[in-house]
């Protein structure tokens, strides 16, 4: 079987939590003998090719001339296309972003180029026809704003669908829904739309009509919907109208390999306790609750720090809050961390805190589960679902999220505890067991299911 996945970050390409489950579950069905075609988008030519290979292909009529493959993965080759879609911007940010390119272009004399106009690839392998679909993007890479940008991507991943055999298109949150329904309508082959967030997780009330209706597009023209939780699942019917039967709950995973996670950094050694908020830095992750329960913890602790890792629309808000309520002094801003800096952040602490106002599953705890970090989770999360030996509480209640950070600071054997169980319980989730029930997934779609 053949997938042909469409989503916006894959590993080294990666802003979130996307990219990590993309990576997971692409490995996981290649284990399965399942191969798959990611698209992805190309984004900043100064994007570092770390573990990717450009290889020259070509040996039939159908297959691309140039693709990327990534080490370790055999069944899986990434289709690079020139598009910059990225999940994290809101529709006035990108358009700000269109506007410094624009005017960094007319600095220093670049003509755009018109974006539907296929031009030669300097740096693609010999052989390699003209295309939109080079590795190098050139100037114009906007469409302009970013639902024209999303509607451009499904354009360029409709003329991929020509060149390739596949079964079953695979489409990964919103910003892909368009293409796989382009794509589905010019093959007639099944769409399978995997929902990790909806607008109404990331804006709460202040829901973007435009996002929900290509959101909602999506699902109502997909053959079966995937929910990362019972929580989204329920979000989706209840939201936007779509059958239960449609609706599918394949939990996240995270990678498990019985040994503890390799470390050139050594735990910094302080008088101080540390509590680790990771992630962005957004209305959905509640980064204000979690100050607010800081401010409740230092007046009864002193040795306390609260370290804030990730980026975000709401950082200098955040910064300009600890100031405001007293504790700047004891809030540490790391900026967004990935590889060794993240291994360490995480050796650091002695308690991790997701107080996500809307968190349709949360790949964070499990990763601190397994790397003996005791978690504190909103019960208004995902993986709040299928967590038993973690601390729950209410996003709200800032007393009791105090109260509980409190209690595993000042007392080790429940540290202790939490820490031993939740490691041996994250090894349960196996990306290898959300594989197989994503592949009963196709064959149900395909028609040959059990």
């Amino acid at each position: 079987m053949r997938i042909l996945m469409l989503g916006w970050e894959f590993p080294p390409f990666i802003s979130g939590g996307l990219g990590t489950a993309c990576y997971g579950l692409t490995k996981a069905l290649g284990h399965l003998g399942t191969d798959v075609l990611f698209v992805l988008p190309r984004g900043g030519a100064d994007q570092t090719l770390h573990r990717v290979h450009v290889l020259s292909a070509g040996e039939t009529r159908r297959e691309p001339s140039v693709y990327w493959t990534v080490e370790g993965l055999e069944h899986v080759r990434l289709i690079p296309v020139d598009s910059v879609l990225s999940p994290y911007r809101t529709e006035r940010q990108y358009t700000e972003e269109r506007r410094r390119e624009e005017r960094a272009r007319q600095a220093v004399g670049v003509v755009p180029a018109a974006p539907a106009a296929p031009a030669a690839n300097p740096s693609a392998p010999a052989g390699v026809r003209p295309t939109t679909l080079g590795l190098t993007p050139g100037p114009g890479l906007y469409a302009g704003d970013l639902f024209s940008e999303v509607h451009r991507y499904a354009r360029l991943v409709a003329e991929v669908a020509r060149r390739h055999d596949f079964d079953v298109i695979h489409a990964h949150d919103w910003m892909t829904f368009p293409a796989g329904l382009s794509v589905s309508a010019l093959t007639g082959k099944p769409l399978v739309v995997h929902v990790h967030s909806t607008e109404f997780d990331r804006s709460g009330t202040s829901v973007n009509q435009r996002v929900y209706d290509v959101e909602r597009a999506g699902m109502h023209g997909a053959r079966q919907v995937i929910c990362v939780s019972r929580l989204t699942r329920g979000i989706v019917t209840g939201r936007y109208g779509v059958p239960e039967a449609k609706c599918r709950v394949i939990y996240n995973a995270i990678t498990v390999n019985g040994e503890p996670i390799p470390s050139t950094v050594d735990r910094i050694e302080t008088g101080d306790k540390i509590v680790l908020f990771l992630g962005r830095i957004t209305m959905q992750k509640g980064p204000e609750y979690f100050l607010a329960a800081a401010r409740k913890v230092l007046q009864v602790m002193d040795n306390v720090k609260f370290v804030m890792a990730g980026s975000g629309d709401m950082v200098r808000r955040m910064i300009e809050l600890a100031a405001a309520m007293g504790i700047g002094h004891r809030v540490t801003f790391t900026g967004f961390l990935r590889g060794d800096d993240l291994d360490r952040v995480f050796r650091m602490a002695d308690l991790y805190v997701m107080p996500s106002v809307s968190e349709p599953f949360g790949l964070a705890p499990l990763e601190a589960l397994q790397r003996d970090v005791p978690v504190l989770i909103s019960k208004q999360s995902g993986v709040s679902e299928v967590l038993t030996h973690a601390l729950k509480v209410d996003f709200w209640d800032i007393n009791e999220m105090a109260n509980k950070i409190v209690a595993v600071l000042r007392h080790p054997p429940l540290q202790k505890t939490l820490r031993e169980h939740g490691a041996f319980e994250v090894r349960k989730f196996a990306w290898i067991d959300a594989a197989r029930a994503l592949m009963d997934v196709y064959r149900d779609v395909l028609g040959n299911g059990a």
